[in-house]
């Protein structure tokens, strides 16, 4: 039932804008989850060790920047299928 309102509210606009659409969705979702694990990780091993805090955190923004970088590269990448 969902998939035939999706179909007839994208009828006149054609399915790459859909797929666009639910790619953009797909990449936000996967970057929140997997800075959301990258987070919790972090404070699991800085209060299990607390003396490497900073070599912890350091590690923790560093791979939560390069998420969030691929990220941003798939939401363009949607962008750019939706309005070309």
């Amino acid at each position: 039932m969902l998939m035939s309102i999706l179909l007839q509210a994208i009828a006149g606009a054609g399915i790459g804008k859909l797929g666009a659409a639910i790619g953009a969705g797909i990449a936000v979702l996967g970057a929140g989850i997997g800075i959301g694990k990258i987070g919790s990780s972090a404070m699991e091993g800085i209060a299990r060790q607390p003396e490497a805090s900073g070599d912890i955190r350091m590690n923790m923004i560093i791979a939560a920047a390069l998420v969030e970088g691929v990220a941003l590269i798939a939401i363009v990448v949607c962008l750019l299928t939706l309005f070309l």
